[in-house]
């Protein structure tokens, strides 16, 4: 963060953000509820394959975060995520965006605005890349036992789950707030 502090001095602040993407399809998943004792829910399932992509960047310090939805991960999709994320960035400030190292994080047509650092992360460690949380808040809560009929239906729940996180105060900050952060901010 300090390398990335003094490479940019005309920066006023420094945000730290997290991005990942999340596949959400007609093919849900199961997960577990209460129930009444000695019973067992119906959990409906699809087998069909439609899906869309989830592109989330996350940061915990003010509580916000920026998505685009869209239907097929790629270098292309990376970069309206980036073009989105600096859109939404204050004036005057610089984002460390770590992230995985997808090929479309990595891919030699990525266009990064001026105003974000790309950071990748060490291969395997999805345990450092805090919006994983997000994505498990937002399966267990909204996407599990849901049936969409269409991949126009599950573009629809991705956006209205996106939202309703937003929506959420305090709900990013709970889930993406990483104990050693605290260390790398100062």
């Amino acid at each position: 963060m300090r390398e990335i502090e003094a490479a940019h001095p005309e920066a006023e602040r420094i945000e730290l953000w997290y991005q990942d993407e999340a596949r959400v399809g007609q093919k849900g998943r199961l997960s577990r509820r209460w129930y009444q004792r000695g019973m067992r829910p119906r959990g409906l399932r699809d087998h069909r394959f439609g899906s869309a992509y989830i592109f989330g960047a996350t940061c915990p310090e003010r509580d916000t975060g920026v998505a685009i939805v869209i239907t097929r991960a790629s270098a292309k999709a990376m970069n309206l995520m980036l073009a989105e994320l600096a859109q939404a960035l204050p004036p005057g400030t610089h984002a460390v965006l770590l992230m995985d190292n997808a090929g479309w994080h990595i891919a030699d047509e990525l266009v990064v605005p001026p105003t974000i650092t790309l950071v990748p992360l060490p291969p395997y460690s999805p345990e450092l890349n805090a919006i994983e949380r997000v994505w498990l808040h937002l399966r267990d809560r909204f996407f599990s036992n849901a049936i969409f009929p269409d991949v126009a239906a599950v573009i629809d729940a991705c956006c209205d789950t996106w939202n309703a996180l937003l929506a959420d105060t305090g709900r990013i900050r709970s889930l993406c707030s990483l104990p050693w952060m605290a260390e790398v901010k100062t």
